[in-house]
C-alpha cells in the first residue's frame, strides 16, 4: 500500500475536474470537498470515488458547468436547484445559503434538488462552525437498503452529520450513515478480497450474509441495527426522515427512484423527481443564549463525557468528532495510503487525460 501526500492528491483531484470541464472555483471547490474525506479517514467517500464521478460525467449525468441557483425562498428557507451539478460543488452552495439565512434571521434551512453524490456529509455542517453556530447536513443516496421486513432496496445509506463548536475543547461532530454499515465500507472490503460482518447486509432472499459482494447478487445493505430485534425499525425511520427531508420537500428523486451512483445501472424509470436531494440546516446559537455561554457549557460537556469511565477493554470514551479529528492530524503529516485498486484507478484516469499523479 503507497502513499500519497494530501497536497499531491488535492493537485492531481483538481486537475482531473478541471479536464472534466469544472471552473477553476467549482475544481477547487470539489478536490478540497473530496480529499477532505480522506483526511478524516472516511477512505471510502475520498479519492476512492473520484472514478465513479468521472463516469456519471462521461454517462451526461454530471454537468461540469452547471447554473446553481435557488428556485424558491423565504428569510429563514430556500430550495436549490443544482443544475446536474457535482455534488461537491452544489452542497457547499447550498450550505452557505443556510448559513447566511441564519446570519440574518436566526436559523437557515435549504433542501435541494437536481444534484449528484455530495461527499461526506461532515464536511459540509462544519462550513457552520466558523460562524458560531450549529451545522446539520443530510442527503438521500442510490437505493441499496432494505427496509425492515423487506428483501426490496428503497432506501440509500442517507447519512446526517451535526457540527456543533465548543469553546476550548474541539467541535462535536457526528457523521454517520442510518445503515449498519455504509457501501463503501463493502467497496473497501471488496478491494481487498474480504468479508464483511455479519449483520451489515442481506442476500436477495433476506438471509444474513458476510459477502462483500452481495449486493451485486441483488442483496441488500440493512438500516442502523441490523434486524428488528436489535432496532433496525429505528434505522429505517431515520433514513426514511433523511429521504423526505432531502427529497420529497425539494423535488428530487426519492426512495427507489434515487439515481443510483454506479453509471453503469440505468436510471430508474417514471422518477417523480429530479437527481439525487440534501438538505442543510444552520442554527445561530446566540438566537438561543450567548454563543459564548453556550460553548462553554460544550466543553464542560465534552470533558465529562470524554472522562466518563471506560468499559472493560477499553481505553477511553470517544466524542463524535475525534477519531476522523485525530486521523486527519495524522495524515496531513504521513499522507493518505491508498488500497491498490484504488491506486490504479488514479493512474488510469492519469493515462486518459495526460496528467501526473
Amino acid at each position: 500500500m503507497n502513499t500519497f501526500s494530501y497536497e499531491r492528491l488535492y493537485q492531481f483531484t483538481h486537475a482531473v475536474f478541471l479536464k472534466m470541464g469544472c471552473s477553476l472555483q467549482d475544481a477547487t471547490t470539489a478536490a478540497t470537498v473530496l480529499i477532505s474525506a480522506d483526511l478524516r479517514g472516511i477512505d471510502s467517500h475520498g479519492v476512492a470515488r473520484l472514478s465513479g464521478y468521472l463516469r456519471l460525467w462521461e454517462a451526461g449525468r454530471i454537468n461540469s458547468k452547471p447554473n446553481i441557483r435557488v428556485v424558491h425562498e423565504t428569510p429563514s428557507t430556500a430550495v436549490v436547484d443544482g443544475d446536474a451539478g457535482l455534488g461537491l460543488v452544489v452542497a457547499p452552495f447550498a450550505m452557505q445559503i443556510a448559513i447566511d439565512k441564519a446570519k440574518n434571521v436566526g436559523t437557515g434551512w435549504v433542501s435541494v434538488k437536481n444534484s449528484n453524490h455530495f461527499g461526506i456529509a461532515g464536511i459540509h455542517a462544519m462550513m457552520a462552525l466558523k460562524e458560531d453556530m450549529i451545522g446539520i447536513a443530510m442527503t438521500n443516496a442510490s437505493a441499496l437498503v432494505a427496509p425492515t421486513f423487506s428483501n426490496e432496496r428503497m432506501l440509500g445509506t442517507n447519512p446526517i452529520a451535526v457540527a456543533i463548536p465548543a469553546n476550548e475543547q474541539p467541535a462535536f461532530v457526528a457523521d454517520f450513515a442510518t445503515t449498519t454499515a455504509a457501501n463503501g465500507k463493502l467497496e473497501i472490503l471488496q478491494r481487498k478480497n474480504a468479508d464483511m460482518p455479519l449483520g451489515w447486509a442481506q442476500d436477495k432472499e433476506g438471509n444474513s450474509s458476510i459477502d462483500a459482494n452481495v449486493l451485486r447478487k441483488q442483496g441488500a445493505l440493512l438500516p442502523l441495527g441490523s434486524d428488528r430485534e436489535h432496532g433496525s425499525h429505528k434505522g429505517y425511520a431515520m433514513s426514511s426522515i433523511v429521504d423526505i427531508f432531502s427529497a420529497v420537500l425539494s423535488g428530487a428523486s426519492y426512495g427507489p427512484w434515487a439515481p443510483p451512483f454506479p453509471a453503469y445501472i440505468p436510471m430508474p424509470e417514471n422518477q417523480p423527481g429530479q437527481g439525487l436531494g440534501h438538505f442543510f440546516g444552520a442554527m445561530r446559537i446566540d438566537a438561543f443564549r450567548p454563543a459564548e455561554e453556550f460553548k462553554s457549557h460544550m466543553d464542560n460537556w465534552i470533558e465529562r463525557f470524554r472522562h466518563a469511565t471506560p468499559s472493560a477493554g477499553n481505553e477511553k470514551v470517544l466524542i463524535p468528532g475525534d477519531p476522523e479529528r485525530e486521523m486527519e492530524a495524522i495524515r496531513i503529516k504521513e499522507g493518505v495510503p491508498l488500497v491498490e485498486q484504488v491506486e490504479k484507478d488514479l493512474h488510469d484516469i492519469a493515462e486518459k487525460f495526460k496528467i501526473k499523479l
